[in-house]
């Protein structure tokens, strides 16, 4: 087996993927990955793991503004077609949705784009065992 084979075998992305969206360590999926809405911590509290080594960057934000606006877009199109509300109304309750769904992704796309990191062994991340 090829050393690359090794490591994708001992950092499976799947778990990893998922204790992210959750917002866990990607090593244990107990310890919290964020020190506060998202701050990464440096380590994990639970098993030690180095999470210091990420590059989330503009990722996280990327992916939120994509989500976010294919849902909103079908929401206006079914809000429209379905009740042809006032647009102020339909403006205000759009915009409403829009902020509380792109702050409750931005964290949990965060933990995944910085799982992704952890189990491919980018940035940093492959120096460690």
């Amino acid at each position: 087996m090829t050393d690359a084979q090794t490591n994708m075998n001992d950092r499976p992305t799947k778990p990893a993927v998922l204790r992210g969206l959750r917002r866990r360590c990607p090593n244990c999926g107990e310890g919290a990955m964020f020190d506060g809405y998202l701050k990464v911590a440096d380590q994990c509290p639970s098993c030690q793991e180095d999470l210091h080594h990420h590059r989330a960057d503009d990722g996280p934000a990327y992916l939120t503004i994509l989500v976010v606006g294919h849902i909103i877009g079908f929401a206006i199109h079914i809000m429209w077609v379905q009740w042809r509300p006032d647009p102020v109304v339909m403006a205000t309750v759009l915009t409403i949705g829009a902020v509380a769904l792109s702050l409750f992704l931005l964290p949990r796309l965060k933990g995944m784009v910085v799982a992704i990191q952890w189990a491919r062994r980018m940035h940093g991340f492959g120096k460690s065992a």
